[in-house]
């Protein structure tokens, strides 16, 4: 599973022009689910993610979690950070989990950071979605379940 966080000052999804997630200060966070991922790799980033201290301290350094900040998750589901873009100029997705499969891992990486007392909001999985992103530094990273 991979994750990519942005510590945002505000970050919104918009479908079909109407507003189904907004955040004020936390992470804007964009997970890929790959066909080889489990219920150990969801526990596994939610945690990371609840502890990672990138939102600064009273110092200006990063110290502090988003649970230590009282911050928001807006997570979307995006399948093309599985891409294989090695070969030839089009991306391809054999590594992607099925639909089915990522929309149940999805929800439960949801509900795994609703379980360390983080306000979470969500995209819609499968839909076309209009990400608002008021980027915070900027400080973004990827994060991969693969790569403990």
């Amino acid at each position: 599973m991979i994750a990519v966080l942005q510590r945002v000052q505000q970050s919104k999804v918009v479908i079909e022009g109407k507003t189904v997630g907004k955040i004020e200060s936390g992470l804007n966070i964009l997970i890929g689910v790959y066909k080889n991922d489990n219920k150990i790799d969801v526990e596994f980033l939610a945690k990371k993610i609840s502890s990672f201290r990138i939102f600064p301290d009273k110092n200006h350094n990063m110290n502090l979690s988003i649970q230590d900040v009282n911050g928001s998750a807006l997570v979307i589901s995006q399948f093309t950070l599985c891409a294989d873009w090695r070969n030839g100029n089009r991306p391809g997705f054999p590594l992607a989990a099925k639909p089915g499969k990522a929309n149940e891992l999805y929800e439960l990486f949801i509900n795994e950071l609703e379980s360390y007392g983080i306000i979470v909001q969500s995209g819609r999985f499968g839909s076309m979605m209009d990400v608002y992103i008021l980027n915070d530094g900027p400080v973004t990273f990827v994060l991969n379940s693969k790569e403990k």
